[in-house]
């Protein structure tokens, strides 16, 4: 018995389908294809794939009508994204009101200026993949002074045609009365893009992968998100970055009790089964925002970590309480009397109290902070690496004046001001370091003095003045001392950007020479240096561990260093911990961490 053959299906009749079937399921689309027009009876947009010599002659793709017909020609063979892009082309014409009745007219240059429009707006909305040969850059002109343009000077060569109707227009006769029966496309499209709006949110919101599919049930924090982007401005830009993960299996390896933030991946770890309101989850999700643009986790410096993570907890929870963001969880760290207190201001009253303080929970739980350095590992897809600074920074400014111009609300003092703060970026290290040459190191100033002839103005020529001279001595502080960590941990490029840095600043203010101390298992001393060898014919001398004390004891006893002379000390951090008596500062690498609280300012390299 012959076996029955299997029916073969066109695939550009396939194609075809499956793109009238996106349409259907798009937001801004659906309520074109379906919607009730009396009673009992409801319309819809219908397209069909015909074999119609009248579109085949005119090589037109797709024609439509008021009606909402699409008659679309067999003759052309399209992928799948091409008849998308065919489909909504039509479906555009009827939402913007090409085909009412008031507005339709027969000549080339409306039908071409109708097809411009719509193709504008495609290219905005990024739906589908043109089919035509169309310019790369389309005129932004209004339409009604376009057709104006091209009614009197005709439409130009590269735009005749430019819809899907071939040598003729995509826009079919719209019958007398046509629109009196209730089918008003503009109105329907006007649902269609107020649904795709706040499906964009849900997609932001993680409530939908895309947004042609379907909406899920949305959790209470899926919730909260949703609302910052819609109605927070001041922190809807920052909501818009982060990723939220969900996960009860990572929550409980990480003992994760509500919730922590990696800022480094811009993701925000959550306990999903801690049963909070989405008015609560607002509260935890702006909490944690807040940590990660304000930088808190850079900003820890030589301080305990975990108490510095419980002091930014009781400013922010202080700023959002004032600012009745959400509902703050049960045993939430806040102390009224820590009010208008910087984070710095606060870590120096509680670290009083070590014992108390180490017992406190944050939102992560006890003895653990939220401030997260590394994205956590979890099986779904990773954060993707910025600019923190840049980004953070930019997001807080932005939604901060918006906030301004709205007239929002209130915000407490001190985050207005931390935030403005942020409007004058960080200066780099090299610039800091300047500022501490110019500060410390001195270079020696001319002075006025009658001891050599003096220059006389010819205006004035019996009056003398005094001429500039230096003087006779240098200054006793222009000089200074390296201590410089030569163990294996140390690269060369390291090397070079702080040698190199620190003989360009002591060349510009004339110091002669500077005194060089090697450190590694033992000092080395170098004595002082021309400040041009510093830079790179320095040849380092150990390769064991890292002992500075002694290097720097060396310096402070030396009887031919000037003992107001300032000490520069540069090191990778894994070192041993140093007692310096005089004005000193570190150089160490950005993200080094030194063993001990550093009294001198510390230069950070990038």
């Amino acid at each position: 018995m012959a076996r029955k053959k299997k029916e073969q299906v066109d695939p550009n009749a396939a194609a075809f389908a499956a793109a009238w079937r996106r349409l259907a399921s798009h937001p801004m689309f659906a309520p074109m294809r379906s919607f009730p027009v009396g009673p009992w009876q409801t319309a819809g947009a219908q397209a069909a794939l015909v074999d119609d010599g009248q579109l085949t002659a005119a090589k037109a793709i797709a024609v439509v009508d008021a009606r909402g017909q699409i008659r679309a020609s067999m003759a052309h063979r399209l992928d799948e994204e091409q008849w998308l892009w065919v489909l909504a082309h039509c479906l555009l014409h009827l939402g913007l009101g090409h085909l009412s009745a008031d507005r339709y007219a027969i000549d080339p240059a409306y039908a071409n200026v109708a097809c411009l429009a719509v193709t504008r707006f495609q290219r905005a909305v990024k739906l589908g993949t043109e089919p035509l040969l169309l310019p790369a850059e389309l005129p932004n002109t209004d339409e009604q002074v376009l057709l104006r343009q091209w009614r009197q000077a005709g439409v130009p060569a590269e735009y005749v045609g430019c819809g899907t109707g071939g040598n003729a227009s995509d826009l079919a006769a719209s019958p007398v009365g046509m629109m009196a029966v209730g089918w008003d496309w503009p109105a329907q499209f006007a649902v269609g893009l107020s649904a795709a709006a706040m499906a964009a949110v849900d997609v932001a919101g993680g409530a939908r992968r895309s947004l042609t599919d379907p909406a899920v049930r949305r959790q209470p924090w899926q919730l909260a998100m949703s609302w910052f982007l819609s109605s927070y401005p001041l922190l809807g830009a920052l909501a818009s970055r982060f990723t939220l993960v969900a996960d009860a299996d990572l929550a409980r390896s990480w003992h994760i009790t509500i919730a922590a933030v990696s800022p480094s991946a811009g993701e925000i770890y959550l306990n999903p089964l801690r049963k909070l309101s989405s008015t609560q989850w607002r509260f935890v999700l702006a909490h944690e925002m807040l940590h990660a643009a304000l930088r808190h986790g850079d900003r820890v410096g030589g301080r305990d970590p975990y108490l510095w993570n419980v002091a930014a907890d009781y400013v922010i929870n202080g700023w959002l309480i004032e600012m009745g963001v959400g509902e703050p969880p049960d045993g939430l760290l806040h102390d009224p009397q820590l009010a208008g207190l910087s984070a710095e201001a606060v870590y120096d009253q509680i670290a009083k109290d070590l014992r108390r303080l180490r017992k406190l929970a944050t939102l992560r739980g006890t003895g653990l902070g939220d401030v997260l350095g590394e994205p956590l590992p979890y099986a779904g897809r990773p954060g993707q690496g910025v600019d923190l600074d840049d980004f953070y920074r930019r997001a807080l400014l932005d939604g901060y004046a918006y906030h301004q111009r709205e007239g929002r609300g209130h915000l407490p003092a001190g985050l207005v001001a931390e935030i403005q703060v942020l409007q004058q970026p960080p200066l780099p290290w090299d610039a800091r370091l300047a500022h501490w040459f110019d500060e410390y190191v001195p270079s020696p100033r001319r002075v006025r003095s009658y001891a050599r002839p003096s220059r006389r103005q010819a205006s004035t020529p019996g009056i003398p003045r005094p001429g500039w001279r230096w003087p006779d001595e240098s200054v006793s502080r222009c000089t200074f001392g390296v201590v410089l960590d030569t163990s294996g941990s140390m690269n060369h490029e390291l090397l070079g950007k702080a040698l190199g840095a620190i003989a360009s600043y002591a060349t510009a203010r004339d110091v002669p020479a500077a005194r060089v101390v090697f450190c590694d298992a033992h000092p080395y001393d170098a004595g002082y240096l021309p400040v041009e060898q510093i830079a790179g014919r320095v040849r380092v001398r150990g390769r064991g561990g890292t002992v500075l004390q002694p290097g720097i004891r060396l310096l402070e006893s030396a009887t031919d260093f000037p003992t107001d002379a300032p000490i520069l000390v540069i090191t990778d951090g894994y070192c041993d911990v140093v007692r310096i008596r005089r004005e000193h500062a570190f150089l160490v690498p950005d993200a080094a961490r030194l063993p001990f609280t550093p009294r001198g300012p510390v230069f950070r390299l990038r």
